[in-house]
């Protein structure tokens, strides 16, 4: 791109960037902005992140173990990623996130992104990248939510949970039949602790 403007050269790399995506016609724009589209669709996590500061060699490893994990990240410009959120309506407490260098990472896994972003960053002087919010099955979480985003609980974890809370009265009824000594007596009192 440099030998565009060979008596620009100096600039800094923001004005490279600004120059190719100007330099990009509408037709290109719009099927980056419905490829946002379509990703926001498959997957109920978004998460919006600062990459800024972290070499090639950081971003490369970050990209490799968020592909690894089934994660797509990717460094999108704030207008797409803005337009393609207000043609799917509901991300508008988003908004506020999208400024600055973005770097957006999508899952069908809540916390996902935030456990290999954590992992990523664990021992590490600069802690790159950086949550600047997240969206996640409607609900939007701030800068400083790391912890909590990589303690959420997946479909599949919250499902278990359900199906044990279900199952655990009647596995107790179980276990006081087939006990040893289990008598008629024993049998009420389980009914009555479940009823009490």
């Amino acid at each position: 791109m440099s030998d565009l403007l060979p008596s620009l050269s100096p600039l800094p790399a923001t004005f490279y960037i600004w120059y190719a995506v100007m330099a990009m016609h509408k037709d290109q724009k719009s099927e980056i902005i419905d490829e946002i589209v379509e990703k926001l669709q498959e997957n109920t996590s978004v998460y919006i992140t600062n990459a800024s500061g972290m070499t090639v060699a950081e971003a490369n490893a970050l990209r490799r173990e968020m592909r690894s994990a089934g994660i797509d990240f990717k460094v999108y410009k704030n207008t797409f990623v803005r337009l393609a959120m207000e043609r799917l309506g509901g991300y508008d407490e988003v908004f506020p996130y999208l400024n600055g260098p973005t770097a957006v990472a999508l899952s069908s896994e809540p916390a996902l992104p935030a456990k290999v972003i954590k992992g990523f960053v664990k021992g590490k002087e600069k802690q790159l990248p950086e949550i600047k919010g997240a969206y996640i099955d409607g609900a939007v979480y701030g800068e400083g939510s790391m912890d909590v985003l990589a303690k959420l609980k997946g479909k599949q974890e919250l499902l278990g949970d359900v199906i044990g809370l279900l199952l655990s009265p009647a596995t107790n009824i179980v276990s006081a039949i087939t006990a040893p000594g289990a008598n008629l007596a024993g049998i009420a009192q389980v009914l009555a602790e479940r009823e009490g």
